[in-house]
């Protein structure tokens, strides 16, 4: 929060001043506190939106809407390694129909890699959230769970893999394309632990393109569906 002879009037005078003193004081207050209301905002997400992701494929584009103001960690790994063009090139490895469609491999730059489906991204490298902290990948590249919101795997969410012990994600994701709510790391019936981290908001039709190309016994696809660039737009 901020203001009667020659005595009185010197009187009035300290009360002017006074009054004058508490009006700036409620004045810097109030503007001290509107500052931190809207610091508050912006690092909650609340004075701006989301990033996405453009996906440009080789069957078309698709727009993902990561959940940044939820899963800061897991969302600043994607963002990392969608600007730095890691996944630029690669293919989804791995196509169910009825199930989901997984990518982020660096082994499936080579469509017909025996090993595709088993990479991540570089160990030991950092990488910046929001607040200008940084998170560690350890050695094998994976990063931290982040199991803080309850999001199920509906279809046309974007979700983490992993092996399936914890801690284990790194670039690795996949896009439900029916309700897998028992890969819901809060669904007790199975031990899987798949948090959600965005969602498609764009181009669904591109992401049920490539849920019907046609794969191998190994449910890889025939015909490679490769991802020429990811582009985040904040």
């Amino acid at each position: 929060p901020a203001s009667a002879p020659a005595r009185r009037q010197h009187g009035a005078l300290r009360h002017h001043a006074y009054s004058h003193t508490l009006s700036m004081m409620r004045f810097a207050l109030l503007a001290s506190a509107a500052g931190r209301a809207s610091g508050l905002g912006r690092r909650r997400g609340l004075a701006m939106a989301n990033p996405t992701a453009q996906f440009k494929t080789s069957q078309g584009e698709f727009k993902v809407e990561l959940f940044m103001d939820k899963l800061p960690v897991t969302c600043s790994n994607f963002k990392d390694l969608a600007t730095t063009g890691f996944y630029d090139g690669l293919t989804f490895h791995r196509v169910i129909k009825g199930f989901m469609c997984q990518f982020g491999c660096p082994n499936s730059a080579n469509a017909q890699s025996p090993v595709a489906g088993t990479g991540g991204p570089p160990g030991n490298t950092e990488f910046s959230l929001p607040d200008g902290s940084t998170v560690a990948r350890d050695g094998g590249g994976n990063i931290p769970d982040e199991l803080v919101a309850e999001i199920s795997n509906e279809p046309m969410t974007i979700s983490m893999a992993n092996t399936g012990a914890p801690n284990s994600g790194g670039s690795q994701f996949f896009l439900n394309t029916v309700h897998n709510s028992f890969l819901d790391y809060f669904d007790e019936r199975t031990p899987s632990k798949h948090p959600v981290f965005g969602k498609v908001v764009e181009g669904m039709d591109v992401v049920k393109a490539i849920e019907g190309v046609k794969t191998d016994a190994r449910d890889k696809p025939v015909e490679a569906v490769r991802v020429e660039s990811v582009t985040i737009v904040e």
